[in-house]
């Protein structure tokens, strides 16, 4: 039995109460306090989370952007330096081996972010794909950590931090998806403007062994602010009203973009790429929409969601009571032809009416 791993934070999250739970092989905390409150901080203020079990990956040298090109479902070598960029690692078949973030650090040097639970197969991905490349691709998981501030607060929480210094943007010129860099107590500090819970954040990327440091310092400045720490059923909950997909839930191997509403995020012009002639999906996919019901009573990933003859036309992939619109949402896919017919979910022989709502369900004011 493998051994259940912990992130550098390990004794701040203990010192906190924290609840914990798996999450990929990880025991991460999952709530400090309750999950609504530490969701309606992040709404109304500002949420720090602590998401070091995700995966990163070093992408070096001189054939890095045609590579990338090639190992990765968007055209990576039009980025520029400072910018990120959302993308898909995809199997040759077209299903989705994982959805990452793409930042180009310099000419010839990307970093790669994936889920924790992917990991090893990404790993092994990126290493099959260096082909006849020039490139180096290094596992650097272990030797950093990632935090990440997020809410309406986060900007001037962040700034605010003691110990981050040598900002190469000035705060308010720092744009979505993009990344600044920085020192934290005069060690390399990324500071990329990325998230997963629909508000203004930054999941700041620092070396292990100040990431403890780093998280008193964050919570000291955004103490006069709200901050609270937040766990993993608040991130859910808010990436969920954000319509942003989960692997193993909204994406899978057996799951082609198209269908998860990420057909933009292909390059389906690029000359090749890993997945490109597998990537379309048939024209009876079920397809990944939106869902919205009235009372309290919620519908959860694996319930059916069934026509008015109770035929079952599709599955909840995610599903809660939204605590910011006080109705039930879900994520589903469903039979293509069975979209704009009356739709009910399926809440333990309970038909629910539901109806077909535009991701994301949230959308912050700007």
């Amino acid at each position: 039995m493998t051994p259940a791993r912990y992130t550098p934070l390990r004794a701040r999250h203990e010192a906190l109460g924290a609840s914990f739970t798996d999450f990929g092989g990880w025991q991460m905390p999952v709530r400090y306090t309750s999950d609504l409150a530490e969701h309606h901080a992040v709404r109304q203020a500002a949420g720090l989370f602590d998401i070091s079990h995700m995966a990163e990956f070093l992408i070096e040298g001189p054939d890095a952007a045609g590579y990338l090109d090639h190992a990765l479902a968007g055209r990576i070598s039009t980025m520029t330096i400072g910018k990120a960029k959302y993308s898909l690692v995809l199997a040759a078949a077209g299903g989705i081996v994982d959805d990452v973030i793409a930042y180009r650090l310099a000419e010839d040097r990307y970093l790669i972010i994936s889920n924790a639970g992917n990991r090893d197969v990404v790993a092994d991905a990126l290493q099959q794909r260096t082909e006849t490349f020039d490139v180096t691709v290094a596992d650097v998981s272990d030797d950093y950590a990632l935090l990440a501030v997020q809410g309406p607060a986060a900007e001037a929480i962040v700034a605010a931090t003691t110990g981050i210094e040598e900002v190469s943007i000035p705060w308010n010129e720092q744009k979505y998806y993009a990344w600044a860099s920085a020192r934290y107590n005069g060690e390399p500090l990324l500071l990329a403007r990325t998230g997963y819970t629909g508000e203004d954040g930054f999941e700041l990327l620092v070396h292990a062994a100040d990431a403890a440091a780093l998280w008193d310092a964050l919570l000291a400045a955004g103490e006069a602010h709200g901050l609270v720490p937040a766990g993993l059923a608040a991130r859910d909950t808010l990436r969920l009203e954000a319509g942003m997909p989960l692997y193993g839930h909204e994406l899978s191997l057996d799951t082609k973009p198209a269908q998860a509403g990420l057909g933009r995020v292909v390059a389906v012009d690029k000359e090749a790429f890993v997945g490109k002639d597998g990537v379309a999906a048939a024209s009876d996919a079920r397809v990944l929409v939106g869902l919205s019901a009235e009372g309290k009573r919620a519908g959860r990933a694996g319930y059916a969601v069934v026509a008015d003859d109770g035929t079952v036309v599709g599955e909840i992939t995610s599903g809660a009571l939204s605590p910011t619109l006080g109705h039930p949402i879900a994520m589903a896919y469903i039979d293509p032809a069975a979209v704009a017919e009356d739709l009910f979910l399926d809440v333990r022989g309970t038909k629910i009416p539901a109806v077909v709502t535009d991701l994301p369900f949230y959308r912050r004011t700007k």
